[in-house]
């Protein structure tokens, strides 16, 4: 178990884990000189003859060294408030008393501290401030004792209530990957580098390999104590030390805030969503505020995003997004603290729904939706359902792993969860989405067909950009595959159309090709330019040319440069010519093909490099030979 105290400066935290343990926290001269707990105290203690080391945190009570507080609270198992008869609560025993709660700590003790020193009237009158102030939180029912360090009173009941809660306290889940936040940093002469902090999670061993964030930098353990003994693993819950070793790793890397954790964990992040609640009695509080924000052992500086309304009162909650200034890790259901931009005052705090938040559409309905339902979550099995109900692009499992702390193995996925495989990586999808999705795209390709009837089909972006489907690309081509593969949608070349498609003319268009057709077909080989077409026809250059990349497009007519289209006959006879002069000389010259046409020989080299583009001819030197694996060198080729 690990016992953390918390209350106003000069009630007697330290003197009184002095009197249970035997020892004392304040440890440094500058504390000793002062008489005062500057920073954190670590201390480890039997309370009676094998029950084992208890871990105490003392923490600083002075209000300028709650940013120290907050960074031993982390973790523990229960909060011993402190509270000195002589001065009563304080503004510190409510502050701390505030965020203890916030942070979830699951149990409290009080400790009425220096009644040697007053009458027994006043001991009672601290102990109704007490409840008073306890009423209505969940510490409402915490046992409460009076002590004095000096005389010895009530510490051996204290001890007592210890052991007691210690033996009920049941070992943290080490399910998931380890995390540890970094409290303290130091050099062992021997042994090298070594950090300290509260397991939140998970498991370690000697030799494993973790990241030490926020920088990801792969270190080594070289050794562990676990609850101030020497041990080959510890785990979540447990005061942690570790002896690490990396490349080029120095003490100056490393420091109060960052954190260590299992590789696969490490995924460092600047916007956090959140449940945030207000403190009661505080001001009204402002969209895009800016605040300290305490997580693990972290104190950064962020702007807070409210989600649901320009403006949160006291007492209230509210979903929020933390636009953070600095890296931070976290994982679901960790809890923090806001405190003002001055760091002097406890806003309130909140408890992390999503530390991968998006940077657009925040205040969407979806977005709300699937907020709503990690909040009302406990387990990843409880959420995913809930989350893609409210996810129209599917879900990252490996963003699932990090947001829960659960690798994939490790799941239970409910009958109705499909794992897409796409080239980025699998996405989950509820079955019936993906169903869905597979409707609106074969709906949408034949609603495009009917505005462009004369298309063959669009292309892969613009059929994903026309169907307007939330879904990124690698998932969008997944699921296109899946239809092709089911034959649901064919592709001819690039265009994808359905199987029944059938490309055909708008009456605009036919009628224009009905009288440019004779043109074409009398022009036999030398077939008119665009501009000379649309001259002779009375339109518009730019129509007719539109309309011959339509039929290019319908295989009726052939580009063979810009603005010269040949029509599907003429290029068949002409192709006939070349295989009739392979027989000939399978060294088919310009010169021939041209006195064979009756053309100019720069017409003729246009059409030459033509079929070498698709394929019929390949050039060598100044003359062409025939590639007989090409369609159009079969005689039954249409």
């Amino acid at each position: 178990m690990i016992v953390g105290t918390a209350g106003h400066i000069d009630h007697g935290k330290t003197s009184l884990l002095q009197a249970l343990t035997g020892q004392t926290g304040d440890r440094r001269p500058q504390e000793r000189e002062r008489g005062m707990t500057i920073d954190l105290g670590y201390l480890y203690a039997e309370l009676e003859p094998g029950a084992g080391l208890t871990g105490f945190i003392d923490v600083p009570g002075h209000e300028k060294f709650t940013h120290n507080m907050l960074a031993g609270a982390q973790g523990i198992d229960l909060v011993l408030l402190v509270v000195a008869a002589d001065d009563g609560v304080m503004p510190q025993t409510r502050e701390h008393l505030a965020i203890v709660q916030l942070l979830g700590i699951p149990r409290a003790l009080v400790a009425i501290t220096k009644c040697d020193r007053v009458e027994p009237g006043r001991v009672e009158e601290v102990e109704r401030q007490v409840l008073d102030l306890l009423e209505t939180g969940p510490f409402a029912e915490a046992p409460m004792l009076t002590v004095s360090s000096v005389t010895g009173q009530g510490v051996d009941e204290l001890r007592q209530n210890l052991l007691q809660i210690q033996s009920e306290v049941h070992e943290r889940s080490r399910e998931g990957g380890f995390r540890l936040a970094i409290d303290r940093a130091f050099s062992v002469a021997g042994a090298g580098i070594v950090v300290t902090g509260t397991a939140l999670s998970g498991a370690v061993c000697v030799g494993d390999k973790l990241a030490l964030g926020p920088s990801g930098k792969a270190v080594r353990v070289r050794g562990l104590h676990a609850q101030s003994q020497t041990a080959e693993q510890a785990f979540a819950g447990q005061r942690v030390a570790l002896n690490i070793s990396g490349d080029r790793l120095t003490l100056e890397q490393i420091h109060r805030g960052q954190w260590l954790l299992a590789e696969w964990l490490h995924a460092p992040t600047q916007r956090v969503d959140i449940e945030f609640q207000l403190l009661p009695g505080e001001r009204t509080f402002e969209h895009f505020h800016p605040v300290h924000v305490h997580l693990g052992t972290q104190d950064v500086i962020a702007r807070v995003a409210l989600l649901e309304g320009p403006r949160l009162r006291a007492g209230e909650r509210m979903f929020a997004q933390l636009l953070i200034n600095a890296p931070v890790h976290a994982v679901k259901g960790d809890r923090l603290i806001l405190r003002d931009q001055s760091a002097q005052r406890t806003l309130g705090g909140g408890q992390v729904l999503d530390p991968f938040a998006p940077a657009r559409q925040r205040r969407s309905p979806e977005r709300l939706g699937q907020l709503q339902a990690l909040a009302d979550s406990d387990s990843l099995e409880q959420a995913l359902p809930l989350l893609l109900d409210h996810s129209a692009g599917g879900l990252d499992p490996q963003r699932l792993e990090r947001q829960f702390n659960r690798q994939r193995d490790d799941w239970t996925l409910p009958a109705n969860v499909r794992l897409i495989d796409t080239r980025q990586g699998p996405v989950l999808f509820n079955v019936q989405r993906w169903g869905q999705l597979k409707f609106i795209l074969l709906e949408q390709l034949a609603r495009l067909h009917e505005l462009e009837p004369d298309q063959m089909g669009p292309d892969r972006d613009r059929l994903r950009r026309f169907s307007g489907l939330a879904l990124e690309r690698s998932t969008f081509a997944s699921l296109l595959e899946e239809l092709r593969s089911a034959g649901s949608i064919n592709a001819s070349g690039p265009w994808l159309h359905l199987p029944d498609h059938q490309v055909r003319l708008n009456a605009e268009d036919e009628t224009l090709w009905q009288r440019m057709q004779p043109l074409f077909e009398e022009a036999g080989y030398d077939p008119p330019w665009v501009r000379d077409a649309a001259k002779m026809l009375g339109e518009d250059d730019a129509a007719v040319r539109l309309l011959l990349r339509k039929l290019a497009r319908l295989g009726l007519m052939h580009q063979v440069v810009r603005d010269l289209f040949l029509p599907a006959g003429q290029l068949r006879r002409m192709a006939d010519v070349l295989l009739q002069l392979e027989q000939e000389n399978p060294q088919i010259q310009v010169t021939t093909f041209r006195d064979a046409l009756g053309l100019g020989r720069k017409r003729c080299i246009q059409y030459l490099e033509y079929f070498d583009r698709v394929g019929l001819t390949r050039r060598i030197g100044e003359s062409r030979v025939i590639r007989h694996d090409n369609a159009l060198a079969s005689a039954d080729a249409p």
